[in-house]
């Protein structure tokens, strides 16, 4: 069975690397809940990663003024990271161009609330399915979970479960789903989430969102069958957690 494997992240924000608890964005800023800034550039953590052997992890753009802070990160590991946030057919291209492993994309493929077909049909063929992930990060309403765009505060009409994988898979090389009302509040991994994303993803998926220790990892590697990876932003040593970062590395290796 293939295992799970960590995938790190450098967020940023307003030009800094940060953790952020994530359902507190929004345009405006107001009410903004921020975990962690960190002192270091974002350069010295994709160092890091590549360093430790870390591969598919992401450098995700969370609003604007960051993106001289992205390239220094893709710079910094050409091929190494993934880029996400503001990602648009029009720029897509350049950003791998710029070194970045694949684009993360949300927004312009759930344009309006709903698939933007044309869209999608545009970043594959400029791309490459192979370079391109959906990001179908999510909220919960009413008992189900859609995706969410523009900062993770609007809901679309697009329910992340069996039909929506089915009909994305062709279309990307994995998903990332961050479980947004769970994202930085370190109180443990959204199940019920989890349950949906081990149910038979065609493609891999990429988990974030509330992990705070080895019982959630645990739970993650059982539950996904080596298919559902994570990500672990607030809860880690280097982000200001108790979580040892590098015995986060040694378990994924």
């Amino acid at each position: 069975m293939p295992r799970a494997q960590f995938r790190p992240c450098i967020d940023l924000h307003e030009g800094r690397v940060k953790q952020i608890v994530g359902g507190t964005l929004s345009d405006g800023g107001k009410g903004l809940e921020t975990n962690f800034v960190s002192a270091h550039a974002p350069d010295y953590y994709a160092a890091m990663y590549r360093r430790d052997g870390l591969t598919g992890g992401h450098v995700i753009k969370l609003g604007p003024g960051n993106e001289e802070a992205a390239l220094c990160a893709l710079h910094a590991w050409p091929g190494g990271l993934q880029l996400g946030g503001g990602v648009t057919p029009d720029n897509a291209a350049g950003y791998l161009e710029q070194g970045a492993a694949a684009v993360i994309v949300t927004s312009c493929v759930f344009s309006g609330g709903r698939l933007d077909e044309k869209n999608l049909d545009l970043l594959v063929k400029r791309c490459g399915r192979e370079h391109l992930v959906l990001d179908l990060s999510c909220r919960r309403r009413e008992g189900k979970y859609f995706v969410v765009t523009d900062r993770w505060q609007k809901f679309t009409e697009f329910e992340v479960g069996g039909a929506a994988f089915a009909q994305l898979g062709d279309s990307c090389a994995e998903f990332l789903i961050h479980a947004v009302d769970a994202e930085g509040r370190r109180g443990g991994v959204d199940r019920d989430l989890l349950a949906i994303l081990s149910s038979g993803s065609p493609v891999d998926c990429v988990y974030a969102g509330g992990i705070r220790d080895f019982d959630d990892i645990e739970l993650i590697e059982k539950a996904g069958r080596g298919r559902v990876h994570y990500t672990i932003g607030s809860a880690l040593d280097i982000f200001g957690g108790a979580l040892s970062y590098a015995q986060v590395c040694a378990r994924s290796r």
